[in-house]
């Protein structure tokens, strides 16, 4: 790659444009992936608000990645606490990505490897024990990519559309 790279952390509601036109890369890929996925328009204003307050409550972490100085892609976690239903052993806090993409002319970089490996380095500096991530069944390049950052497979959703 023949370009710079920066990966910084933003304020999704400081970069709101940019956050939710990569979020709509990241729905249109899912959408390719399984029909149910709602429209970006049609959950924009409600999905961005959600990151935004997730961000500004949970001690969340958006990143953003630019390729001479153009925004290529991004990845965004926070943190949850669990209370004391849990039946696993873990308690306390742990952090949940909830979403990334890379554009895809960047992709197969190693760039969401490097925003992956960045958010994650910045929780478990700060104590965190447990990631928790979902993907689609049918994602196999990053199913493939989780295995092989050492994640596993813990349960299986089930879905009957009605």
């Amino acid at each position: 790659m023949d370009t710079t790279l920066d990966i910084v952390p933003v304020r999704i509601a400081d970069h709101y444009k940019v956050i939710s036109d990569l979020m709509h890369e990241l729905h249109v890929h899912e959408h390719s992936l399984f029909d149910k996925t709602a429209a970006w328009s049609d959950i924009e204003t409600n999905y961005m608000r959600h990151v935004i307050e997730m961000q500004d409550q949970h001690d969340g972490l958006c990143l953003l990645a630019y390729a001479d100085n153009a925004p290529i892609g991004f990845i965004f976690g926070y943190v949850e606490e669990q209370d004391d239903s849990r039946i696993e052993i873990h308690e306390g806090k742990e952090l949940y990505i909830s979403d990334g993409v890379v554009l895809e002319q960047y992709r197969r970089l190693g760039i969401y490897k490097m925003l992956n490996e960045t958010l994650e380095q910045h929780y478990i500096n700060k104590g965190i024990k447990r990631i928790i991530r979902f993907t689609l069944v049918n994602n196999t390049r990053m199913r493939q990519f989780l295995e092989n950052e050492g994640y596993g497979v813990t349960r299986l959703l089930y879905e009957r559309w009605l």
